[in-house]
């Protein structure tokens, strides 16, 4: 008789990413160095000079540093907190589990406002937490009722609060002011901010000031800032006593030695994140700008990515794949008729219109 995992394991669904699919490349026969990726919301000028270089100074026969001393030390300094206020993770989804893993039991209630990044649901089903939703409507742009969040908040005294600020996929940003009410709502909750893409936010309003004295986790991740995927590298920042609990239970050696390296020298490039923000912009702008002449304006975002209706997200992804592109199809979000595009750099927006138009026909 075989044996079988908890309960909880048994209900746990797949949660689908943005990136390439290496085995449905093969089946295509596409190389995956081919291929322009527009479906994952990276960084997309590389991470920062030195990054690369260093990776070879690293003396891989050693173990890393557990505690990710240096590491935590500057981020302490870059972001004006102290070292015991911070987690290195690999990546911030590991973070999410922890988080999941040290607060939530079975039966516990978290609220996840959707559609929103998946690994939320994942970490509370887990855990055997019981979600409790609160549905986005594109009739209203995607945008948040504040209202019904806070009524939710107040009626079903929830364990958990997820918050992904700028949401992923719609790419909405909530102001300081309806944070915090949500905040202010869930007082006895633990909130998790995810911040993965704020660093592409223009005019982004700072919540590092409110982890003091409330049971708030923020996310970040670096990952996404200095495009070092292949790495995995993620932070969070809450009080002491919520970072010793998620110290508890967080693997030993849990970011290895390159991306703990990696990290050191790109927090060291203080320019180059705005320099990146200035040149994606331009590609972003180029791409609302063409895409509205064809007829798909995209939907209002605050992020590095937007919504694009296109009516058969399934069918648009595979005709772009075929022309070496890739785009997220939205459906696993429950967005059938959307896809997401994360702008690349301006010569590769200008191939992915091109392609379009071949679509469309024009």
């Amino acid at each position: 008789m075989s044996l079988l995992p908890r309960p909880e394991i048994r209900r746990v669904t797949t949660c689908q990413h943005g990136g390439i699919d290496y085995a449905e490349l093969e089946t295509l026969g596409i190389a995956p160095q081919d291929i322009l990726d527009f479906s994952t919301n990276l960084n997309p000028f590389g991470p920062p000079p030195g990054v690369m270089e260093s990776l070879s100074e690293v003396d891989v026969s050693h173990y890393p540093d557990p505690e990710a001393y240096y590491l935590r030390c500057s981020l302490a300094e870059n972001l004006g907190v102290k070292a015991c206020n911070l987690l290195v993770g690999s990546g911030s989804t590991e973070l999410i589990r922890l988080v999941a893993l040290a607060y939530f039991v079975p039966g516990d209630k978290v609220l996840i406002i959707e559609p929103t990044f998946g690994e939320y649901q994942v970490a509370c089903q887990i855990t055997g937490a019981s979600l409790i939703k609160q549905q986005l409507s594109a009739q209203n742009g995607f945008w948040l009722d504040l209202t019904q969040t806070v009524e939710l908040i107040r009626s079903s005294y929830p364990k958990g609060i997820f918050v992904c600020n700028p949401n992923n996929p719609t790419g909405r940003y909530l102001s300081r002011a309806d944070f915090e009410k949500i905040l202010d709502a869930g007082k006895d909750s633990m909130v998790i901010l995810d911040e993965a893409y704020v660093s592409f936010v223009d005019n982004a309003w700072s919540s590092l000031d409110m982890i003091e004295g409330s049971n708030l986790l923020i996310l970040r991740s670096m990952t996404k800032d200095y495009a070092m995927a292949g790495l995995r590298l993620g932070y969070g920042v809450a009080q002491e006593e919520i970072i010793t609990n998620l110290r508890r239970i967080c693997p030993p050696w849990n970011v290895n030695a390159l991306a703990q390296k990696a990290g050191l020298i790109a927090i060291g490039k203080e320019g180059y994140l705005k320099q990146c923000q200035t040149e994606l912009r331009e590609a972003r702008n180029y791409l609302v700008a063409k895409l509205s002449e064809l007829g798909l304006a995209p939907l209002p975002s605050e992020a590095n990515f937007f919504l694009v209706e296109v009516g058969d997200a399934p069918r648009f992804r595979r005709e772009l794949l075929k022309r070496m592109i890739l785009v997220r199809d939205c459906s696993s979000f429950g967005l059938h008729q959307y896809i997401r595009i994360a702008p690349r750099t301006l010569p590769e927006c200008q191939k992915l219109i091109t392609a379009i138009k071949e679509i469309r026909g024009r």
